[in-house]
């Protein structure tokens, strides 16, 4: 009997267990797997599985012909969280040119419009030259003149027979034609051609021209101004191209700590509405997890959008052009990372090979040097100048047109002036000449102190940057390691959902330092390399018009020279060996 009781109880328990089991419908708010979900303490609940026909398997200590199963539906596929959400802006990189630093120079040389004009202000300077040099250079050429007058308009001669000889009378042709009727003893005859020509070839050469000779030289310096400006051109796009490519790398990685942020926020925000459901927190701390969420959402939406703008920044530099094939896709994808490679620093040995080195400060005396030509073209207008023209001249006949009836010759033409009073117009250009010429000197000395201080602050921002690094080595790691103790202490019921969003925030704030100190340490080790002239190497030649000066010590500027090259004399207000002057004694 007591069999049968306890065979009863064990069959009315399973059959309650599977009425529980299988007799409610799941609920609205189930979960992923992977969020965490409060489950109680109980016998667990049996896992129901569709097998690969679509139909559901029962285990069989279940299989109980009481309950009818119904088929659970097709999985349904799991909504788009947060971060996927957020991204509508339709930009693929997937099938964009892949550029490197290397390559993303090469090609910003090649194609950056500030570089190509660069090229074309040197071969409009080599213009220059040489149409100033062709007027100290000898000049040849034909000139031509041929005429046709009508006989009625030229000068006839009509000629009478007497006694005593021939008579001669002038007169126009119409007139004379009017008195005679023909030829004969008394007639009209036209003696004079009515073609005339003068053909002339000649040369010209310039003797002397002080003015001349001292602009030729300028254009040369001209022509040396427009290779460095070439020079410095260079210098600042590859630092231009170094400074975006890594600001695209670092907004790129922005958007990755901005949306690990943003998926911790959201599964914490999913973690406290399912407590919030079962009943062990507040609602309080749902709406503290939302608008810790949707505070985090605007700034990946920013990351974003700084992103996209930047990849633009860096295609313009390259000189990329817009592709409509490709539409709002990206222009290009940048394949690198944010490198850390300490630098030791010299100041004072850094600034002085800037000075020798910067081709800024080169074209800055190319600039004086050719100033103090243009002085010297002003003097020259008080000097004479002399000219020569020389050739060969074939004139026609007059009475007869054809070319075997000519006279030629020679012809020497020597030319010269001098202005001997002119009121003060000279002066007045060398004046103003001279006045451009100290402004220019005045220039090349604030573009050397220019030059100091781009070094020190270079250097300066390379320091900071280089500290930040040190600073940031631990903080990760440690604010990492605060979000996961922050999360245990909470799971334990030790800690407070507060402590782990401070955590949160901690952590993406540690993140982001981290990344701009080292996109910053980039950025300036980019200008500092410029602004020391070791951003690149040069060969002194550009199509065969090296400039020759740039092999001499025309272009040396240390910082023992002046704006023109010569030798500084001692500074005024730096200290020296004091000099006593001996009074000779009273004769009293």
């Amino acid at each position: 009997m007591r069999k049968q009781l306890l065979a009863g109880g064990f069959a009315l328990t399973t059959l309650l267990v599977a009425l529980l089991a299988f007799g409610q419908s799941p609920s609205p708010t189930e979960r992923p797997a992977s969020t965490p979900i409060l489950v109680s303490t109980a016998t667990p609940a049996p896992t129901v599985r569709p097998n690969e026909s679509g139909t559901v398997s029962v285990p069989s200590t279940l299989a109980t012909p009481a309950p009818l199963v119904t088929p659970l539906p097709s999985p349904v596929k799991t909504e788009p969280g947060v971060v996927e959400s957020t991204n509508t802006f339709q930009w693929s990189e997937k099938g964009a040119p892949v550029f490197t630093i290397d390559t993303a120079v090469i090609t910003a040389l090649q194609q950056n419009p500030a570089v190509l004009q660069a090229l074309e202000e040197i071969r409009r300077t080599k213009g220059v030259i040489i149409q100033i040099r062709a007027e100290a250079l000898p000049q040849i050429g034909p000139s031509f003149s041929w005429d046709w007058t009508d006989p009625y308009l030229r000068p006839t001669t009509i000629t009478t027979a007497t006694t005593t000889g021939f008579t001669t009378f002038s007169g126009g042709g119409g007139d004379a034609a009017a008195g005679v009727g023909g030829m004969g003893h008394g007639g009209i005859k036209n003696l004079r051609s009515d073609i005339t020509y003068n053909v002339q070839v000649t040369g010209s050469q310039l003797v002397f021209n002080y003015s001349t000779f001292r602009l030729i030289r300028g254009t040369f310096f001209q022509r040396d101004s427009a290779y460095f400006a070439l020079r410095d051109t260079i210098d600042q796009v590859i630092s231009t191209v170094k400074t975006q490519f890594y600001q695209v790398i670092l907004n790129r990685e922005l958007i990755t700590v901005q949306e690990e942020s943003v998926r911790l926020l959201e599964s914490q925000l999913k973690d406290q509405q399912n407590r919030f459901e079962a009943g062990t927190v507040p609602r309080f701390n749902v709406l503290q997890a939302q608008v810790q969420l949707y505070n985090q959402i605007p700034q990946l939406i920013t990351a974003r959008n700084n992103y996209r703008i930047s990849i633009l920044q860096l295609a313009k530099t390259l000189g990329l052009d817009f592709n409509p094939a490709r539409g709002v896709a990206a222009p290009l994808r940048v394949v690198g990372q944010l490198p850390y490679v300490p630098r030791k620093i010299d100041l004072l040995a850094d600034i002085e090979g800037a000075k020798r080195s910067r081709p800024f400060l080169k074209r800055a005396r190319a600039n004086v040097l050719n100033q103090i030509e243009q002085v010297h073209v002003a003097l020259g207008n008080w000097m004479p100048t002399i000219n020569t023209t020389g050739g060969g001249e074939w004139v026609s006949s007059e009475f007869n047109s054809s070319w075997g009836d000519i006279r030629k010759g020679w012809i020497v033409n020597l030319t010269g002036s001098w202005p001997i009073w002119d009121s003060g117009q000279v002066w007045g250009q060398v004046q103003q000449q001279r006045a451009i010429l100290s402004q220019q000197e005045i220039t090349y000395d604030d573009d050397v102190r220019q030059v100091e201080l781009e070094v020190q602050q270079a250097a300066s921002n390379l320091l900071q940057n280089r500290e930040l690094i040190k600073a940031t080595e631990k903080t990760v790691e440690q604010a990492d390691e605060a979000v996961r103790l922050a999360k245990a202490r909470l799971d334990a019921g030790a800690g407070t959902q507060l402590d782990v969003l401070n955590a949160q925030v901690q952590l993406t704030t540690a993140q982001s330092t981290r990344l701009q100190a080292l996109f910053g340490y980039n950025s300036a080790l980019a200008e500092f390399d410029r602004v020391t002239g070791t951003q690149s190497s040069y060969t002194e030649q550009f199509n065969g018009i090296g400039p020759h000066a740039t092999r001499t010590s025309t272009y040396y500027t240390g910082s023992d020279v002046d704006a023109r090259g010569k030798p500084k004399r001692r500074n005024p207000f730096e200290p020296g060996p004091v000099t006593t002057i001996s009074q000779r004694p009273s004769s009293k």
